[in-house]
């Protein structure tokens, strides 16, 4: 996916009619509310244009021939449509609010349920903070065009059309003046507006850099100060600082001339009119009534057209955000049940890897024809540089991805005919970097069983060996872990983590690099933990830490994602190979120089 998809205020495109049409459509599943929202918007706009038509009439046949009866019959009619009104204001208020909640509930309802779908290879090519932005922002600016936007725009035409009505019922040569100012005024504040919103977006993306200099310059205040970069910094900062300094002042100054340049057209329409009403008065052909009513529809036209232009103005960004939240929904992930797949309660056979080849990329292969066969309850470790394909391995068993080629087959059966959540569920994984939700420590644990006891979810944190420092924190299993486990050091969370794993009671357990971040007193917590949980499981361990994996049945050493070894530890020591290199260093630099026994 290409950088140019990720950045939202570059979007310039023209709007897309059937995007348009999708965004108005979801105030369709709340019928009931649109209708409401309709019926009040087209009422308010029709009352405030009849308040206009009263006044005329109560200068014209109470004010000017002095009738008190008829004032008071008038300031009647006028206080009720007022209240009138004020209900129907309340109606379009309650009902805009509702819908723009109710479409951001739905648009991110769905997100987060195709979230839930997608495969790994979605989350390696889309940037987090472009996922966070589509789930925030951009839902918040499409609810804002299905709602208010979309009132703006009803209330601007209803009212700029009731106007024109009255006005041709009065006096249709004043209102042909004054629909020949209606065009003029749009075209006008429709360029302002396109003028403002292009500074600001200036602002918005200038504003974004600057928040990521700061970050940067603050995570990195070391680096910054021992490679004296403070004063070339501050020159690159000083840059932003000014470009958005500039962009905000253009954009102020337009904002300035916007309102003075379409009151100055109002004038001229207000002038053109008081000019020919006036003669028209002399002439005994219109009422004063008539002149001040004209007057008040120009100048109440005013509103609904600047409202119009802003929201059309902005509307492109808002299909925009449109855009890019169909096109997280409409998503397909790459990794589904084939029909009529599986559903298998454990996994317990024999699995196979046969001729798999794997890539992330096109052109660079990470397995090439790897072929293995683990027996029920066997522990299978695997070793090798960075890149070498070990994650891959268990990844591919996880089926997080899929083989480009070859098979993987669980007791026979190729693993695509098993049902994701069957697999998913029947395994246990610890990862190098332990993650907690939000929560208390009790509920972490029990993320692996839903359904799991206090009593279960404690007999697991004893098994992991978290159960001691549990006890010490000042809730015990109530305490709160913080975002990701903030609260919490990196080996409590990795016994948390393990604690959760053996919770689930997985038929294959994973340890992906598990022990490499934690200290030597956690790491045997861990070991012993893993001693007890591998037991009987067939389990799968990565470990940068070569001593930890001595007693697995199996090493397999891989290198440019093939086998280059395999064996148990005595038999690859006795090889003298690669994974004896390795050995020997690692268990050399850990012992200070010394190599003891190390086929013990």
């Amino acid at each position: 996916m290409s950088e140019e998809h990720f950045e939202e205020d570059e979007f310039t495109g023209a709007v897309d009619p059937n995007t348009l049409w999708r965004t108005a459509k979801l105030s369709l599943n709340h019928w009931p509310l649109m209708v409401t929202f309709l019926f009040s918007v087209v009422a308010v706009a029709i009352i405030e244009n009849y308040q206009t038509f009263l006044s005329k009439r109560i200068i014209d046949e109470g004010i000017v021939p002095r009738d008190l009866e008829a004032v008071r019959s008038l300031a009647f009619q006028y206080f009720g449509i007022t209240v009138l009104l004020a209900a129907f204001v309340a109606g379009f208020i309650i009902s805009a609010a509702m819908i723009s909640h109710w479409t951001q509930y739905d648009l991110r309802k769905s997100m987060f349920a195709k979230l839930q779908e997608l495969s790994f290879t979605y989350y390696d090519r889309t940037p987090l903070g472009w996922l966070m932005s589509r789930m925030t922002s951009d839902v918040t600016r499409v609810g804002e065009l299905v709602s208010w936007g979309f009132l703006d725009i009803t209330w601007g035409i209803t009212g700029i059309t009731a106007a024109v009505v009255f006005m041709f019922i009065i006096n249709w040569q004043l209102a042909l003046i004054v629909l020949a100012l209606i065009p003029i005024l749009v075209v006008v504040a429709i360029q302002f507006q396109k003028l403002i919103i292009s500074e600001y977006r200036v602002v918005r993306r200038t504003n974004s850099k600057i928040t990521g200099s700061y970050s940067e310059s603050i995570n990195g205040v070391r680096v910054v100060k021992s490679l004296r970069r403070e004063e070339k910094n501050l020159e690159e900062f000083q840059e932003l600082t000014t470009e958005m300094f500039n962009a905000g002042f253009r954009a102020a100054w337009l904002s300035a001339l916007f309102l003075p340049s379409v009151q100055m057209l109002t004038a001229l329409g207000v002038a053109a009119v008081v000019w020919y009403g006036g003669f028209q008065y002399n002439q005994g052909w219109i009422t004063i009534g008539t002149i001040q009513a004209f007057i008040s529809y120009i100048t109440f036209m005013l509103w609904p057209v600047q409202e119009m232009a802003r929201v059309f103005a902005s509307m492109q960004q808002a299909v925009a955000s449109a855009e890019r939240i169909f096109s997280l929904i409409d998503e397909e992930a790459d990794i589904v049940n084939r029909p009529n797949a599986q559903k298998v309660e454990h996994i317990r056979g024999v699995i196979e890897f046969d001729h798999v080849d794997f890539r992330y990329e096109k052109d660079k292969p990470v397995l090439q024809d790897f072929s293995l066969t683990v027996e029920p309850g066997e522990t299978i470790a695997l070793v090798g540089p960075t890149g070498a394909g070990k994650s891959t391995v268990v990844n591919l068993l996880c089926r997080f991805y899929e083989p480009v080629s070859g098979q993987i087959r669980i007791n026979g059966t190729d693993y695509q005919d098993l049902t994701l959540d069957s697999i998913h569920s029947r395994i246990g994984m610890v990862l190098q970097t332990p993650h907690l939700f939000s929560g208390t420590v009790l509920e972490n644990i029990r993320y692996g069983r839903l359904d799991a006891t206090d009593e279960e979810t404690v007999a697991a944190a004893r098994m992991a060996g978290a159960h001691d420092f549990i006890t010490l924190l000042d809730d015990g299993y109530s305490t709160e872990v913080g975002e990701g486990g903030v609260l919490l050091s990196v080996g409590q969370k990795q016994l948390l983590s393990l604690a959760r794993a053996i919770l689930a009671q997985p038929d294959i357990f994973i340890m992906d690099e598990a022990t490499s971040s934690v200290d030597t007193l956690t790491e045997a917590l861990i070991q012993k933990a893993m001693d007890h949980i591998m037991s009987g499981r067939t389990s799968f361990v990565i470990a940068h830490r070569l001593s930890t994996i001595k007693r697995a049945d199996r090493i397999i050493v891989l290198k440019d994602g093939r086998i280059d070894e395999i064996g148990s530890h005595a038999e690859l020591i006795r090889q003298k190979g690669h994974y004896y290199n390795l050995y020997t260093k690692q268990f050399q630099k850990e012992a200070g120089g010394s190599i003891p026994n190390i086929l013990a």
